[in-house]
């Protein structure tokens, strides 16, 4: 494509000693479509000498963060999939690094986009990017550094806190522009006169201008009497811009246009619509054939008449991101087209099975212990979306499938919100939009804020439906309710007063994950999913009752003490007697 974006790059890394390497980075640059779509990525991180794992932290954030941003939307702006990769990114380095001793998943970052005729940066910590432009050097980065003890020390980095600020720069980009990345390590070495020479001494060579660097800092560092330090070194080069284009408000979400209104025996992009799944305001459910395959698979489109709502499109490509991240055989299974797509829609495997409210009506004596297993395969399945900080807000009968084999897969991503990056107004206005059932936690009613325990909610309302085969725990729906003074007056209803097999310790917690107010249920998922484990169905009391029936009295500290006691007492009488 002699219009597209053209890149050229190269690298150097030297040290005086190997095993002090600290620093990673890389460019990727994809190809064809994904090109004009996401761009192309440089990419360079740096983590402290003294972390024990700092060569893993910096490796781990660049491919990362490579992996991650190509895999997003392609109707997401650079800004948007970059600022939500690194967020996720640093939220995952930042709760690993605990189970780390003696290092941490904390590195500096810099990443830099190139798409269409702009660049967008986004940095945090210490390292450095510069751009050559002419005889101009000028530094992009701004330094996040804190001097204790003579120490410099990154005060802003990737995993250095649960949350973390991000500098973003976008700048228009000119042919011949050269930038520069590299790290720390490299003040008080070379001057900006140093790059400007070394780097235009043969620009046509990128890895040879980066040799070039590299050695003349490892010789400036010596020559100042500098420790044994690791430097690096990475040039990217535009060599060719594309030709400006204006592109219209229809040419959004990866230009592809909303598939339109299919019936049965339609074809799209090679498939043959077999079955309408289900039609709703917002989107259309069919399964398909392949045609050239002849799979079945579960094709979700648009719905024709919001070619216009773009909120809701950028929500409907924002599934499918979501879905495919989530790798789990307990969740619904993105797959990619075997073609390229002429509309937008996403593809999704299809499980021959049955909704759980219809398996439900079918086995109405299945076993508690059968039911129960489907209660830990559910709980499995929202743990997954849990751990990508995902809410699903849809957690009901309707939307899950058992298989012919009993397993339990999670569909229908049409509520999911980010945690972290949407805000609660935001959640629940989708959840409203979607629909609210009986299984809903309170707090969408009430419009008050959600989280993670809100899906727990609906998750142990559905397991409580489950085993008590269709009770609800509180008798009457929630979504009336309009005030929280209305929570007070909710009383549960034991689970064991209908399924008598039930036992004490999983209708317990039951009832506090169930619990009105948000505050008051278990803090992590994992605490439910626990009490619905074989090993914890049987009723504590019953068990130290047995335990105590089998037991020698003799094993009891206290009885032999009191034994010991008497026959001394014997003894002091008999001498008493005999005097």
């Amino acid at each position: 494509m002699d219009s597209a974006l053209s890149l050229s790059f190269g690298h150097a890394f030297v040290a005086s000693d190997h095993r002090k390497h600290r620093s990673s980075m890389s460019v990727q640059i994809p190809e064809g479509e994904q090109l004009a779509m996401k761009g192309a990525c440089a990419v360079i991180a740096d983590s402290t000498s003294r972390n024990a794992i700092a060569k893993q932290a910096g490796d781990l954030s660049v491919r990362g963060f490579l992996a991650d941003y190509f895999s997003t939307p392609a109707h997401w702006d650079v800004k948007t999939a970059a600022t939500r990769v690194l967020r996720a990114l640093n939220g995952w380095c930042f709760s690993q690094s605990r189970y780390v001793a003696g290092g941490s998943y904390v590195s500096s970052l810099s990443a830099m986009v190139f798409r269409d005729r702009m660049a967008h940066l986004f940095h945090m910590g210490d390292t450095l990017v510069f751009r050559l432009r002419g005889a101009e050097f000028e530094q992009l980065s701004r330094d996040h550094v804190t001097d204790l003890g003579g120490y410099r020390y990154p005060s802003r980095a990737l995993g250095m806190d649960g949350s973390i600020d991000i500098d973003y720069l976008s700048l228009p980009l000119k042919q011949g522009d050269i930038f520069l990345f590299t790290t720390q390590a490299v003040r008080g070495t070379l001057l900006p006169s140093d790059y400007v020479q070394l780097i235009r001494q043969d620009v046509s060579d990128l890895d040879g201008a980066c040799e070039r660097l590299a050695k003349a800092a490892m010789q400036r560092a010596g020559d100042r009497g500098y420790g044994a330090e690791a430097f690096c070194f990475q040039l990217v080069r535009i060599d060719r811009l594309p030709k400006e284009t204006s592109e219209s408000p229809e040419q959004l979400y990866g230009k592809l246009p909303i598939p339109p209104e299919l019936d049965v025996g339609d074809r799209l992009d090679g498939f043959e619509v077999e079955r309408i799944i289900s039609r709703t305001a917002k989107a259309r459910v069919y399964l398909v054939k392949d045609s050239e395959r002849g799979s079945a698979m579960v094709m979700k489109t648009p719905s024709p008449e919001l070619s216009l709502r773009n909120a809701y499109l950028e929500h409907f490509m924002f599934q499918q991101w979501i879905a495919e991240r989530i790798k789990s055989p307990f969740v619904i299974r993105v797959i990619s087209p075997p073609r390229p797509q002429r509309y937008l829609y996403y593809l999704m495997s299809f499980v021959e099975g049955e909704t759980l409210a219809e398996w439900v009506e079918r086995h109405p004596q299945a076993s508690l212990e059968q039911r129960l297993d489907i209660a830990r395969q559910l709980g499995k399945a929202v743990h997954a979306v849990h751990r990508r900080d995902v809410l699903h807000q849809g957690i009901r009968p309707e939307n899950i499938i058992i298989d012919r084999h009993e397993q339990v897969v999670l569909a229908d991503f049409g509520a999911c919100a980010r945690r972290d990056l949407d805000s609660s107004e935001e959640a629940i206005s989708l959840a409203r939009e979607v629909g609210l059932c009986d299984h809903s936690a309170p707090e969408y009613a009430l419009g008050i804020s959600v989280s993670r325990r809100s899906d727990q909610f609906a998750l142990a309302s559905t397991i409580y439906w489950l085993v008590t085969n269709g009770a609800m725990p509180y008798g009457q729906s929630l979504r009336q309710l309009r005030q929280q003074s209305e929570l007070d007056q909710l009383h549960y209803r034991s689970a064991r007063d209908i399924e008598p097999a039930i036992s004490s310790q999983l209708d317990n917690a039951l009832k506090r994950a169930l619990s009105p107010k948000r505050a008051l249920r278990y803090r992590r998922l994992s605490e439910l999913l626990y009490a619905l484990k074989p090993a914890a169905h049987d009723d504590s009391s019953v068990q130290s009752e047995d335990i105590s029936q089998k037991r020698s009295p003799w094993r009891e500290p206290a009885n032999i003490w009191q034994a010991i006691a008497g026959v001394l007492l014997m003894l002091l009488v008999l001498s008493w007697w005999l005097n």
